[in-house]
């Protein structure tokens, strides 16, 4: 099943994208845990969208589920961001940022960002079934 969503950058596209997943999921019987792992990691890589896509209107969600494996990438056209910046180690405690791409990172697999200074970021990620 693959499904491509323009979404308008606001809060409101977060839930919605995320009930889309959990539907494809469910009608494809995949693992309630796998399932929870990818609907935060979405959730989390669409809410940075929303927070930090500064000069993006709408996003894009490609979702590529199948029975053993699901595949998703949100892209926007914003700011970008600075990638070296985001090198996987833990957020600091006392901080209120950082956690989304730390999530994103241990709950799903083969996760890549690209960003461009006023072009936008992709940020993919993976995650197999048993």
């Amino acid at each position: 099943m693959t499904v491509r969503l323009n979404l308008p950058r606001e809060v409101d596209s977060v839930p919605a994208v995320r009930k889309l997943l959990r539907c494809a999921l469910g009608l494809l019987h995949v693992d309630h845990a796998a399932g929870d792992d990818l609907e935060i990691a979405l959730t989390e890589a669409c809410a940075n969208v929303v927070k930090h896509a500064d000069g993006a209107d709408k996003f894009e969600v490609r979702l590529d589920v199948g029975d053993r494996h699901c595949s998703i990438d949100v892209l926007d056209d914003g700011a970008g961001f600075d990638t070296d910046e985001m090198d996987g180690t833990s957020p600091v405690a006392a901080s209120e940022r950082g956690r989304g791409l730390f999530l994103i990172r241990a709950l799903s697999e083969n996760v890549r960002m690209h960003s461009s200074p006023r072009s936008g970021s992709l940020i993919h990620f993976e995650k197999s079934f048993a």
